[in-house]
């Protein structure tokens, strides 16, 4: 399947959490490759909405993309968006992300997360959509310490709401892919950073505190690992991924059951590194790219988190021909590039 089909008419994708860090970047990336973008977000306060309003501006000034700001979590909203428009794939990315905001604020990401998907199934459903893809998390490894993680692997031990509730997306998905035959794939994305970041998230908040003279947290007294993945990574994997409608597997066999894979269209992906590497070499990198140390307060493991995540990509490299490679001194080169020029800093 091409984005553009023989009538050279644009594929018309939906694309959920449109001004979020992952989904502004593959909008940019879906347009310039001649598809139309509708884009839902609701710009909340998670944080600041600004960083979210600056992404989306470039994507707005051309006719291929429309924001529409609705909350997922409006089933009537949401249904006559569907009776609006006549997607062929919609591309959810918007949830309550976050490990440790679920500790405070459950109840969010049961309203997105949760009710929000089951909004976005019920409208594939009804209008025909060819191709429903999700992102998932690393998160719902858990408790798992097999290395590297393993779309085949069970993941029946979350450690986290947030990472439960991507679990319960990939159940869900499996739900609508058997009762109705809706094609599903779902991407285990793997700690992602780059420029337009979210200022949540360790890169981001390293860097603010380093150019601002204020000590940086380090969890784990800093014995943490994680599969760092590039976002043009990221977009790339989504890509091949939308193009790509699962089918079922005839393999597939119900005495020893594959997670990743089933008898009806639905499938997933691991999109990393395939690399983990330690916080502190992550933090080394960062203040190379900034020309200055910074001065670590070494903190206990928070709750809800993991030691380690490391991605297995095999799915991604035998199905699809990809395997992200983007190393760390490039991709916080190119954050630091951006976050200096964003800010005048």
């Amino acid at each position: 399947m091409s984005l553009v089909n023989k009538q050279d008419k644009m594929k018309k994708i939906m694309i959920t959490g449109a001004a979020g860090f992952i989904g502004a970047h593959l909008s940019k990336s879906l347009i310039a490759r001649g598809a139309e973008v509708v884009g839902l977000d609701n710009l909340n306060d998670y944080y600041d909405p600004q960083l979210k309003k600056d992404r989306m501006a470039a994507l707005a000034e051309g006719s291929a993309f429309t924001h529409v700001n609705i909350e997922l979590s409006d089933r009537s909203a949401v249904e006559e968006l569907f009776q609006q428009h006549k997607f062929d794939v919609v591309m959810n990315l918007a949830a309550q992300a976050g490990v440790r905001y679920s500790l405070i604020n459950p109840h969010s990401y049961v309203d997105t997360n949760l009710v929000g998907f089951v909004n976005l199934l019920e409208g594939c459903r009804h209008s025909g959509v060819k191709h429903f893809v999700y992102a998932s998390s690393s998160s719902v490894y858990g408790a798992n310490t097999k290395m590297p993680f393993s779309v085949h692997d069970n993941v029946d031990h979350p450690v986290s709401l947030y990472a439960a509730s991507k679990k319960a997306n990939e159940l869900m998905a499996h739900t609508y892919s058997h009762l109705f035959g809706l094609p599903t794939t779902g991407l285990r994305f793997f700690t992602v950073y780059g420029p337009w970041g979210r200022p949540d998230m360790a890169l981001f908040l390293f860097t603010k505190a380093i150019l601002e003279d204020r000590p940086i947290d380090v969890f784990n007294n800093g014995n943490m690992e994680r599969d760092f993945t590039y976002i043009d990574d990221i977009v790339e994997g989504v890509v091949r991924v939308i193009e790509k409608i699962p089918e079922g597997s005839g393999e597939w066999d119900s005495n020893n059951p594959d997670p990743a894979s089933s008898y009806c269209p639905y499938k997933l992906y691991n999109i990393g590194n395939n690399n983990k590497e330690r916080l502190l070499r992550y933090i080394e990198v960062l203040e190379n790219c900034l020309g200055k140390k910074a001065d670590k307060n070494f903190l206990p493991m928070q709750p809800g988190d993991v030691p380690a995540t490391y991605a297995n990509v095999d799915g991604l490299v035998n199905d699809l021909d990809y395997k992200p490679n983007t190393n760390l001194e490039y991709g916080i080169g190119k954050f630091v590039d951006w976050y200096k020029e964003y800010y005048k800093s």
